[in-house]
């Protein structure tokens, strides 16, 4: 597999990430923005074809070992993954009117909408173009059983092709109507969503690459949200909604795609945690925290959290104690992670937080990301359940360390966050964004 290359963006047919440069590109993508950001900054760019080509032989591979003879995904993201292809996606989520098939043979079949075939063809992996994976009420009335019916008659017809007499089929998620018609045709259908978590929790070269960009990319706009809060929001009638946008512009303008939440929060809002960001005008010297949850290039989820002090005083005291306090939690968490240990070693050890911020600490201590927050899942051990996370880390796998201080009462929390890649030494923490010097002071 080649590796990454440092490529000048700009020149030749293809982009630096092996995309026809020729300013029309089918696919979305980062932006010359972003490329010349990456090129500055010496980042080596992703293969797309090499990491397209990791992903369906992950997925593939899983099958073969399992012995199942198809994986049919409705989930937009886990379509990303499998096919690199988007159409849509927020709506989508929502109205599922696109399906994947891959058979263990590896032959990939893509129900697309059918004005759209072309959205894609840029992927020679997509074996087959059909259409017809549309059965919710919105747009097939009350045929949709039928049109269930009529979807689950071509699973059979590329399964039987390409699977013969291996009716095990895993689904990751299905209208109604549509898994009682594959059970009705004879399936045996499977949970899919266990092949797909597994399969994405491992990155191969060029998702790394790529997430580097995307990393790069979040912090550049989170660069640019936070110089306009700094600037703005002494001259008073800034919302928090005013900095969110920051974000959301600096992301789109770099060819990221969306951001999955709204959280930032200001002030007491902060405190409980997961207030999303509304009109409050901010005020001078008060907190602004934040978990960015952003979709960035390649359709890679940065999921990393900062706090800020905004304001011409001095933080509290107890504002200083809880962020030296945050620090500790996720340094002691990041140093414990290599291959090889387990997530009920890392559930059951490392930093505790004091008695006054358990009960609003964060829903887990890490979680794994990629196109989105991912698997594996590390909780807390007030949460933890036998048998629901044996497993142990793997380089390749991404993690995002997590924590939440935050006073039960109170009238701010801190919220801090850094992604983390697991490499066959150690980890590498591919967070540059520093901390706020006001509330870390040396």
């Amino acid at each position: 597999m080649d590796r990454p290359r440092k490529i000048d963006p700009g020149r030749g047919a293809r982009l630096g990430d092996g995309s026809p440069n020729d300013n029309d590109r089918i696919e979305i993508g980062p932006t010359q923005r972003a490329f010349g950001e990456w090129a500055a900054a010496g980042l080596a760019l992703p293969d797309l074809a090499a990491m397209r080509h990791w992903r369906w032989r992950r997925l593939t591979e899983a099958l073969v070992a399992q012995g199942i003879g198809g994986l049919l995904l409705f989930d937009p993201l886990n379509i990303r993954y499998a096919t690199d292809t988007t159409n849509m996606q927020l709506w989508n989520s929502h109205n599922p009117f696109r399906a994947c098939l891959l058979c263990a043979d590896g032959h990939m079949v893509m129900w697309e909408y059918r004005n759209a075939p072309f959205l894609v063809t840029y992927n020679p992996l997509v074996a087959e173009l059909r259409s017809g994976a549309s059965f919710f009420y919105n747009v097939c009335g009350d045929r949709t059983a039928q049109d269930a019916r009529d979807f689950a008659a071509q699973v059979t017809e590329v399964m039987a092709a390409h699977s013969g007499s291996n009716r095990r089929l895993a689904v990751d998620k299905i209208m109604v109507h549509g898994l009682r018609a594959l059970e009705s045709a004879g399936f045996e259908v499977l949970e899919g969503e266990v092949v797909t978590e597994r399969a994405r929790a491992v990155k191969g070269p060029d998702e790394i690459a790529a997430m580097r960009c995307a990393h790069h990319a979040c912090e550049a706009a989170i660069a640019e949200m936070e110089r306009f809060a700094r600037a703005e929001v002494p001259r008073g009638n800034v919302s928090e909604d005013d900095i969110w946008a920051e974000l959301h512009k600096g992301n789109i303008r770099r060819g990221g795609e969306w951001i999955e939440t709204r959280l930032l929060a200001s002030g007491p809002r902060s405190n409980p945690w997961f207030q999303e960001c509304g009109p409050r005008i901010v005020q001078p010297n008060e907190i602004v925290a934040f978990d960015t949850d952003l979709i960035g290039a390649y359709g890679i989820c940065i999921d990393i959290s900062r706090t800020w002090w905004i304001g011409d005083r001095a933080p509290r005291p107890d504002m200083i104690s809880a962020m030296r306090h945050a620090r500790d939690h996720i340094d002691s968490h990041f140093e414990r992670l290599r291959p090889g240990v387990t997530i009920r070693e890392l559930t059951h050890g490392g930093h505790v937080l004091e008695p006054e911020f358990q009960r609003q600490k964060y829903s887990c201590k890490m979680h794994g990301v990629g196109l989105c927050d991912e698997w594996p899942f590390v909780p807390y051990p007030d949460d933890w359940v036998d048998g629901a996370f044996e497993t142990a880390l793997e380089p390749g796998m991404v993690l995002c360390i997590e924590a939440l201080v935050s006073p039960e009462g109170g009238d701010f929390s801190i919220k801090i966050e850094d992604q983390v890649l697991i490499t066959e030494t150690g980890a590498e923490n591919l967070t540059r964004y520093p901390f706020d010097p006001a509330l870390s002071p040396p």
